[in-house]
């Protein structure tokens, strides 16, 4: 007759293994919906910065002053990004005037400035205004489309 037991260990481990992977895939499918539903920029702050930039794979930060005249032309671009890439990228805004912490830690000077990470690493920095398009072109190379 013959001895069962290591099967029936190795049986346990594939199901322990099956179930480990299957709640890590309902983790990251979770995720990536959660991040699809993110259609406008998140308001972020001094408090909140570092734990939304290890959140995101991809965030772009747009830093504005509601007085700064370019800083409003580059808001509905900024909106129209977030829709645009929902499910990839998320976007946020920081207000410097309120913010001043962040805004200093990442030297911004010039407003807007959008600076943008992939995976808590700054990776692109944008200084004032640029068409749509290119702000596009430069994510889309980015994200790797």
């Amino acid at each position: 007759m013959k001895d069962n037991t290591f099967d029936n260990y190795h049986d346990r481990d594939v199901q322990e293994i099956l179930q480990r992977k299957m709640q890590e895939l309902q983790k990251k499918m979770s995720f990536f919906r959660m991040m699809s539903e993110i259609k406008s920029p998140i308001i972020l702050t001094d408090s909140t910065l570092k734990e939304n930039l290890l959140k995101y794979p991809f965030l772009v930060i747009d830093f504005w002053a509601p007085w700064c005249g370019p800083c409003k032309m580059l808001s509905p671009i900024i909106e129209q990004l977030a829709i645009d890439f929902s499910g990839k990228i998320v976007f946020g805004k920081i207000n410097v005037d309120e913010n001043p912490i962040m805004s200093g830690s990442f030297g911004i000077q010039s407003i807007p400035t959008i600076l943008i990470f992939r995976n808590g690493n700054m990776v692109d920095k944008i200084i004032g205004i640029l068409p749509k398009v290119q702000i596009q072109q430069r994510l889309n190379m980015l994200i790797g489309n």
